[in-house]
């Protein structure tokens, strides 16, 4: 069977260069007779990797000096409770809920100290990002908290909250290297990869080092504490190696893409030709606001559900997959990392025509 054309929100498309170039390798990494997976965390030859996949992300990001890199696991959720464990010092913490996972983050901090719900977009299925440049933050807030991208969603903070000088601790797991980021206007910004850059099981943590200190909460697991990973060089214990491998891999492809300035111009092509279809079909729309759409997951209904279930059945049996909208929104979400070439798009948007032309 020739590949599909896969819109999963995640784990999600990867660039089919890194995937050919792993298989190459799997059975003998560059000369050793053994393959990543079967190597040894602590070898030379790993040990390259995980430096090399650090500099490449450095480098992409233009990540400064003062702030590590962090390799780790438990995904992206796992940082729900890891971040106020370490941040929480005066446990307070204020919350933008603009989602599922943000909401499902300002959930757990309840449980380390006081976490302020500041703004939310729930009153309208978090269809849009509300106005965030004068929000009540608490004078003894530790950070205020963002999903940068909301992938069930579909929405966007194009503008970063007004923190009134509180650090920003911002979850960009499904807009991670979509786009050129100021390192420096966050205290801590993270993902889970398997969105936008490898297979899941890793995800990357970008801490400020003054925000790594021994002064954590009481109670807080040895392997939940940044220190220990930033003083190990994210080798404390068995990292997800062979995950880190292909994460190193999408970023040497990145970098041949052109970097992220490059990426972005790609992925704002890639966006208009879905957006400006809804925009204009007669059958099929967007679910979010204008000014807050994001560039990589796509949500749009047709407003019956049985037409949706129609159009996915269709659509995967064409060869789109995985267009099945969450749970809580319905319809049908395309999500179009930056693996997902333009082509995927153009021909998606080619079907939903038919479709559409044949409904009428």
């Amino acid at each position: 069977m020739s590949r599909v054309y896969n819109f999963s929100a995640g784990p999600a498309v990867l660039p089919e260069e890194v995937l050919k170039e792993a298989a190459e390798e799997m059975l003998d990494y560059r000369g050793t007779g053994m393959s990543v997976m079967e190597m040894s965390h602590r070898s030379k030859a790993y040990e390259t990797i995980i430096q090399e996949a650090e500099a490449d992300i450095r480098d992409l990001m233009n990540i400064p000096d003062n702030y590590r890199v962090l390799f780790l696991q438990g995904g992206a959720s796992q940082q729900f409770a890891m971040i106020p464990m370490n941040l929480m010092k005066n446990r307070v913490a204020d919350y933008i809920v603009t989602g599922q996972w943000a909401k499902k983050a300002y959930q757990e901090a309840c449980l380390y100290g006081r976490a302020n719900k500041i703004a939310s977009s729930e009153d309208k299925t978090f269809s849009y990002i509300p106005d965030c440049s004068d929000l009540p933050i608490s004078e003894d807030a530790d950070y205020v908290y963002i999903c940068e991208n909301n992938t069930i969603y579909g929405t966007k903070f194009k503008t970063l909250p007004n923190t009134k000088g509180k650090t920003l601790v911002s979850d960009v797991s499904s807009c991670f290297l979509s786009e050129p980021v100021d390192v420096t206007k966050y205290g801590l910004i993270y993902g889970g990869v398997q969105k936008n850059i490898g297979p899941a099981g890793v995800v990357i943590v970008i801490i400020r080092e003054d925000l790594i200190t021994e002064d954590v909460l009481p109670g807080t697991p040895t392997m939940l504490r940044y220190k220990i990973h930033a003083d190990n060089k994210s080798l404390y214990n068995t990292p997800p190696a062979y995950g880190i491998y292909i994460c190193g891999k999408v970023f040497k492809w990145l970098k041949k893409q052109g970097g992220l300035e490059a990426m972005k111009e790609y992925n704002e092509r890639k966006a208009k030709v879905l957006y400006d279809f809804l925009d204009e079909s007669k059958l099929f729309h967007g679910t979010v606001r204008r000014e807050d759409r994001s560039l990589m997951n796509v949500p749009f209904v047709t407003g019956s559900e049985e037409l949706d279930a129609e159009f996915v059945k269709e659509a995967a049996a064409a060869g789109f997959v995985n267009l099945k909208g969450h749970r809580t929104v319905g319809g049908m979400r395309a999500s179009i990392y930056n693996a997902m070439p333009i082509e995927g798009v153009e021909k998606l948007v080619e079907f939903m025509k038919q479709f559409e032309a044949r409904m009428g």
